[in-house]
């Protein structure tokens, strides 16, 4: 395998699907899935899930909110997100530990990075929920920081397009796609790749960023497995 332990960033809006918001149990179970399969060819799989489908703190919902309030409101429909994903991938057949930036013992661990280390070396699945645990940070930048913590070898983020496009390829057909591109052009062109924080985590500790279809099947194996799907961030 080309990556052995794997940060999966998805977005909240990924999971609600055609919906549009909440949950959508069908996109659910496609993604768990999905990570299934690379954990049982023996990668070892993290996720970070945004909280878009349920709350976002800069959302138009939260406009006349408090920054600080809304953000944490954000973090815990990211927990949300996670204890539906570890219910899925476990009727599936594959062990979880979900670990919160916040603490919430009844239902999750709290982040602890040597544990959570651990549980990846014996073939669990982790989730970490509640982002970074402080107003202010997207989950984009939650993964970044805890691929880092974790020694992942690639943080995946999993779009409903095929990779890095100058524009929105879903509105512009002519759309220019990267198959490969460097952290600096990606600040320079300002593509939407991930937020500024994020991307300055990964190139400070050369993290590469594969930015992939996550609802083409098997896009996720074939990635680990050293084909080149989607777009890659790199030095």
């Amino acid at each position: 395998m080309q990556y052995r332990r794997v940060l999966l960033k998805l977005s909240g809006e990924a999971l609600a699907g055609e919906d549009g918001y909440g949950i959508n149990a069908e996109m659910l179970e496609r993604y768990a899935e999905e990570v299934k399969e690379a954990r049982d060819m023996g990668a070892e799989v993290a996720l970070v899930i945004g909280g878009g489908n349920i709350f976002r703190g800069v959302s138009d919902a939260a406009k006349n909110m408090d920054r600080v309030q809304a953000d944490y409101m954000g973090m815990l429909a990211t927990v949300i997100n996670s204890i539906a994903f570890q219910d899925a991938l476990e009727r599936a057949g594959v062990y979880t530990r979900l670990q919160t930036a916040i603490k919430m013992e009844q239902m999750a661990e709290p982040f602890i990075r040597r544990r959570a280390i651990r549980h990846l070396e014996k073939g669990r699945v982790v989730i970490f929920g509640a982002g970074t645990g402080n107003p202010y940070f997207t989950t984009d930048t939650a993964a970044s920081l805890r691929a880092i913590e974790i020694e992942a070898d690639v943080i995946v983020k999993g779009t409903r397009v095929d990779g890095i496009y100058d524009s929105d390829p879903e509105k512009n057909p002519a759309a220019e796609f990267f198959p490969k591109i460097s952290y600096l052009d990606v600040i320079r062109k300002n593509l939407r790749v991930m937020d500024m924080t994020a991307i300055t985590l990964c190139r400070e500790n050369t993290l590469p960023i594969v930015v992939m279809n996550m609802n083409e099947k098997g896009n996720l194996t074939r990635l680990i497995k050293g084909e080149e799907v989607g777009s890659l961030v790199h030095a």
